[in-house]
């Protein structure tokens, strides 16, 4: 896990390695000043030597100077390598999850995602920080100060090898405790991010339900959660510092008692005392330190974990060895495919599914709730594998094609497709960034978009709010099938996505599909008769399974559930004119 984090460490390194370099330096520095300190005291202020002083006096000055400057360069190189850690790590999992197949997005929520890459960094950046920088600044302050005080009075320095072990043994049994309630904490983060992200996206049916005290205390419920949880485990951490505080005096104490004694005694001096007063208090706050490292990295650890999970997950669809890169035709043909979410033979969406489609073909594909229909298509642009069986396109196995060059010859409309913030023509040029001003125009009279782009006040300029929340869902979906027209694809695929149009705009949808893209195979998936009746051959899906294939006056005489859809929508139609 830590070797695989540390890839994202790249342009860093030489910070990385910086940082460490100029904080040993500063704690050498550190470490003469109480030598010198006794020297003040020893040689100058004892004696009334002034030119000692002085001259001492000029040593600890440029001492000190030097361990500021060490201490400011390693600071600054700490900054740079851990928030350059950072930005590659985010970077590494963002660009991970874009190789993401369907299913290996299953695996994470998009509010698990959100939280790896934000909190979870944070938190690997905060203890990344902490490690290059103090975590080598007090270890070595640590036996720096004690070596010094053992050469000063090794009878006092036994003091440390007694308070050590049992700060350790108090650190280990902490952490042991705390860890698993930091694992249920970002789990429970994940249902908070979750629960947040569904309000704001939904707030509209929030308030046309009047549900927002429901929805306020379905989030306090879960923050709530999270307090107690964070509560527990913090309070657990906190015994860090009661320890601590008990060790040091008790140290303290200690070396006071023997300290002067030893003086007493004649076997120390008041400046070696001094001195070895200042060494106590860096070795116990070094240690101090050492167990906020501790506390930072029982946190991290858990983060670590995680954003491990994201950058080793394997994208369930790889690239073949040696690629096909160019599609033939808009063809299609389904050989004994059958399907599965959870690669489980026992539990399939799609079961058996023989289907060919030429290139070029309308396809109107209508079946109830549940039939798997949006499955099927899914499976063509290579969202997802078959589990069984094989499917052809441009007579070349899906499985064959170079990934991007397969999606490129794809385009899907979905019922519920997504616009993104910025202006129409940022929108439309997703399905092809090179494409010019008449271009975008050609392609939304297609799609009877131009007309109701036209009379916004800056046409094409005019800016989407994200979601396209400024706009209605039949011009939504309007937009989002003249961007798929750009792409100019050998197989366009309608998931439903004329739902929130009237059907005369409908009709002059698909007549224009009809006479300004013969060569492109046409899948239409819809839930009304009217919008796939005039197709050249229209799939009747059930359960999974092809109840019936044919025009639409065939289905009519031969297939029950075509007929039943079809009369209770006539039915409904008649009512509805009355």
């Amino acid at each position: 896990m830590i070797k695989k984090l540390l890839k994202s460490v790249r342009e860093y390194k030489k910070d990385t390695i910086l940082t460490p370099l100029f904080m040993i330096l500063e704690v050498l520095m550190e470490i003469f000043i109480p030598l010198l300190l006794a020297r003040l005291i020893d040689e100058g202020i004892n004696k009334q030597d002034m030119f000692a002083i002085i001259k001492v006096g000029v040593e600890l000055i440029f001492i000190a100077f030097l361990a500021l400057i060490f201490g400011r360069l390693s600071g600054k190189y700490a900054a740079k390598a851990s928030s350059g850690f950072a930005k590659n790590l985010r970077k590494d999992m963002y660009a991970k999850i874009q190789d993401f197949s369907f299913y290996n997005i299953d695996r994470f929520s998009t509010s698990s995602i959100v939280t790896r890459l934000t909190t979870d960094v944070i938190n690997v950046q905060q203890a990344y920080m902490m490690i290059i920088r103090i975590a080598v600044r007090s270890p070595l302050t640590l036996i720096f100060a004690f070596l010094m005080a053992f050469f000063i009075n090794h009878k006092i320095a036994i003091i440390f090898m007694v308070a050590a072990p049992i700060l350790l043994g108090s650190l280990i049994i902490i952490s042991r405790v705390a860890h698993p309630i930091f694992r249920r904490v970002f789990n429970t983060y994940d249902k908070l991010n979750n629960v947040v992200q569904e309000n704001v996206r939904g707030v509209r049916i929030v308030k046309s339900f009047v549900t927002e005290e429901k929805e306020i205390e379905k989030f306090n419920n879960v923050s709530d959660s999270i307090y107690k949880d964070f509560t527990k485990a913090e309070a657990i951490l906190a015994l860090n510092n009661p320890i601590m505080q008990l060790t040091v005096y008790t140290c303290l104490t200690l070396i006071a008692w023997f300290g002067s004694h030893f003086i007493v005694l004649n076997t120390l001096t008041v400046g070696e005392f001094t001195s070895l007063i200042t060494y106590t208090m860096q070795i116990l706050m070094s240690l101090m330190m050492l167990s906020m490292i501790f506390v930072m990295i029982t946190l991290a650890l858990e983060s670590a974990k995680r954003i491990a999970e994201i950058l080793e997950e394997v994208p369930d669809l790889q690239n073949p060895e040696n690629p096909v890169f160019d599609v033939k035709d808009g063809s299609i043909e389904f050989n004994n495919v059958s399907f599965s979410y959870f690669k489980d033979s026992n539990k399939l969406a799609l079961k058996n599914i023989n289907l060919k489609i030429n290139s070029g073909e309308t396809i109107g594909i209508i079946g109830g709730t549940g039939s798997s229909k949006t499955t099927m298509v899914q499976l063509i642009p290579r969202l997802y594998d078959v589990t069984e069986g094989n499917l052809k396109i441009g007579d070349v196995d899906v499985r064959n094609y170079d990934i991007r060059t397969l999606r490129n010859a794809v385009s899907m409309v979905l019922q519920r497709n997504e616009l993104f913030s910025g202006t129409i023509k940022e929108n439309l040029r997703w399905g092809n960034k090179e494409a010019d001003d008449e271009e975008l125009v050609k392609v939304c009279k297609y799609a009877q978009a131009d007309e109701f782009i036209s009379k916004f006040p800056n046409g094409y300029d005019t800016y989407i709010e994200q979601g396209g929340t400024n706009v209605s869902g039949g011009q939504k979906q309007r937009l989002c099938i003249a961007r798929a027209l750009l792409k100019k694809p050998k197989i366009l695929i309608l998931d439903d996505s004329t739902s929130a149009v009237d059907t005369k705009t409908e009709s002059l949808i698909r007549k224009a599909f009809s006479e300004e893209l013969p060569e492109t195979t046409k899948l239409i998936i819809a839930q009304r008769i009217s919008s796939v009746q005039d197709c050249d051959k229209i799939i009747v899906l059930d359960n999974g399974s092809i109840n019936g294939i044919g025009t639409h006056e065939e289905l009519l005489k031969t297939n029950e559930i075509y007929k039943d859809v079809y009369e209770s929508q006539m039915k409904g139609g008649d009512e509805s004119g009355k």
